[in-house]
């Protein structure tokens, strides 16, 4: 396969402190490759050298002869007044080809994506649209070869399982660093994680997030079994050298300097096996033994004339952790900040216990204070603080969040978004809560923080309720569901998986793929067009189908019942998902390598249950019509 993009030896710092070193690594034009590593190891620099925004310090950066690169941005700030299909349409702008042009392929795009009004403005967008924006504004390029930061934040839920479904069908190779552990099973081939921790700076792995896991607890075991053996023949020389006077007389000055070299690389070895450390995440508890933490009754709330969700009602207790579903827009912000007390229902009654404290994590971070610097905003006076009525060193306080001593006199606009984020939780764990309210916390924070994040979550004894995109997160952590619709309608569900099937079989034998999409959208993608193919002529792929085979009684039946074959293989697929997400199975290579067989096999038996029902579904349609 042709080589798209190739890093020779890259190097680069960012205030004397080098990101990454002599980075090596080749994609090719097929590959999508997810990139991932710890807060703060270089992942967005790496992109933005790649896309040719950044310059390496040493280094060279080489493409396929007229590759074209689309970047897509963590942040895209457009103004605010400005009309959808202009913005898409500037991404064109010294291209050769007219104005008409330009605007033809901004308007298919947009439609493409979700878009109905394309004439509105950036004003009028959700967090979540304006990222389908920003990605319109890169597809329309046509890229051959698309980089993505990021891609799944400030996305609903429906809105990653948009993406995934597009990026699926990508006719582009990329790359794309994302924490989101689904969002990276579903849609890469090649996995590389950039950490100092390995000797090459990186470790790459052929397959998904799963097959990577198992190369990674291979490569730290062999790491960890390296110093072993380092530290037994280090034992040795120093012995060896320990020896008495006449001894040290006859000794080998070339076995003295191997014994230099060896002290070296053991050195080397137990320093990047110290670098698989974690951040120290355990929220306070006030130890509050109410049974009812809060009640809410036939709450109601309505936003701009449209009413959000009625005859609400809900009782949190301890232990209980409530996950918060819903499309942008739906009202779960809204919600969060009536049960906060930041604001009261329309109608509807909400009950607090008596001096209920209660911690809330905004996905904004309006709390935190760009300006000052990391100390400030880790212990706002003094050098220590106060966690369980134990002072701590700031310095000591810092460590548990994995801050390094130099960061402490930055500013916190220096920091990246996971450092940010982790910023917020330090604070969150000084304050005792009864109810932890988490409005989107996994944004920015790397994979090792989520996993330590959701052992506290799920080891905190008073109540949570979580807002996440992060399917993994949501489906491990939550007791039980919440599920707003937007248009006034509330229903809970055991589970994350529950209302993941409830939806589906809502949406009846409409491809999910479709989920957002405008009618208009439709219409383009049945004709057989695609994103990132040329949209100068739309030619219609559908055939003829008036030849297929009708459906007997047997496969009538088959088809009426087969909803429930459905249900049952993603059920299965889903169990063994758990169950090799599992930490203590991740941790254990062999029995994972085992998961993985099954995993493959439900994987299998889903695409093939998809399969027989679109067959049927195409046969009786294509004989009814």
């Amino acid at each position: 396969m042709p080589v798209a993009i190739s890093c020779q030896s890259v190097t680069k710092s960012f205030s004397a402190r080098p990101l990454f070193r002599d980075i090596s690594i080749t994609i090719d034009d097929r590959e999508r490759v997810g990139l991932i590593g710890p807060n703060g190891s270089g992942k967005s620099t790496l992109l933005k050298i790649m896309a040719g925004l950044y310059s390496p310090d040493d280094g060279v950066i080489t493409t396929r002869k007229f590759l074209n690169i689309a970047y897509l941005a963590q942040d895209n700030p457009y103004p605010p007044d400005a009309i959808l299909r202009d913005v898409v349409a500037a991404s064109l702008y010294g291209q050769s080809i007219d104005e008409a042009e330009r605007i033809n392929r901004a308007e298919y795009t947009l439609s493409t994506v979700g878009f109905e009004d394309l004439g509105a403005t950036v004003s009028s967008l959700s967090g979540g649209w304006r990222k389908r924006l920003a990605l319109a504004a890169q597809l329309v390029k046509e890229p051959d070869f698309l980089l993505l930061d990021e891609p799944t934040n400030h996305l609903d839920l429906e809105g990653v399982l948009w993406l995934e479904d597009l990026l699926k069908s990508a006719p582009f190779a990329f790359i794309l660093v994302s924490h989101d552990r689904n969002f990276l099973e579903n849609v890469t081939n090649r996995t590389v994680e950039l950490n100092a921790a390995y000797k090459d700076g990186y470790l790459s792995c052929k397959g998904p997030y799963s097959e990577y896991l198992v190369a990674r607890a291979e490569y730290l075991s062999a790491q960890s079994n390296e110093q072993q053996a380092l530290a037994s023949k280090m034992r040795r020389e120093v012995a060896w050298l320990q020896r008495g006077a006449r001894a040290r007389q006859t000794k080998s000055q070339g076995r003295i300097r191997e014994a230099g070299k060896l002290f070296d690389e053991f050195a080397e070895v137990k320093a990047r096996n110290n670098m698989n450390s974690s951040v120290n995440i355990d929220f306070s508890s006030s130890g509050r033994r109410t049974k009812e933490l809060l009640v809410a009754k036939d709450v109601v709330k309505s936003m701009g004339g449209r009413e959000l969700f009625a005859g609400l009602d809900l009782v949190l207790t301890p232990k209980q952790k409530l996950g918060l579903v819903g499309t942008n827009g739906s009202g779960k912000t809204t919600l969060l900040r009536i049960l906060a007390g930041q604001i009261e229902p329309d109608r509807g009654t909400v009950k607090r216990a008596d001096q209920l404290k209660v911690v809330w994590f905004d996905q904004n971070r309006d709390q935190l204070n760009k300006e000052i610097t990391l100390k400030e905003a880790l212990c706002p006076s003094g050098d220590s603080v106060v966690y369980r009525d134990r002072q701590i060193h700031v310095m000591s306080w810092s460590k548990r969040f994995l801050f390094r001593p130099d960061q402490l006199p930055m500013p916190v606009s220096y920091l990246s978004g996971g450092e940010q984020a982790r910023i917020l939780i330090a604070r969150l764990m000084l304050q005792e809560a009864d109810i932890l309210i988490l409005d989107e916390p996994t944004n920015d924070l790397d994979i090792a923080s989520l996993e330590v994040l959701e052992e506290s979550l799920q080891d905190f004894p008073g109540a949570v309720v979580l807002v996440t995109h992060d399917r993994y997160m949501i489906d491990t952590i939550s007791t039980n569901i919440l599920a707003l619709d937007g248009d006034g309608g509330v229903e809970f569900f055991a589970d994350y998986s529950q209302w993941e099937s409830n939806r589906f079989s809502k949406s009846g034998s409409k491809n999910k793929s479709n989920a957002g999409k405008s009618d208009k959208a439709e219409k383009i993608e049945k004709s057989g067009s695609k994103i990132g193919s040329s949209t100068s002529g739309v030619s219609s792929n559908n055939g003829s189908k008036k030849n297929l085979k009708p459906l007997s009684n047997n496969e009538r039946k088959e088809l009426d019942s087969i909803g429930s074959k459905v249900e049952e293989a993603e059920s299965a697929l889903q169990a063994v998902r758990k169950q090799m997400e599992d930490p203590k199975i991740a941790a254990n290579h062999v029995k994972l390598a085992e998961m993985m067989e099954d995993f493959h096999k439900a994987e299998a038996a889903v695409a093939k249950v998809f399969a027989r029902w679109e067959d049927l579904e195409a046969r009786r349609s294509a004989n009814e019509a």
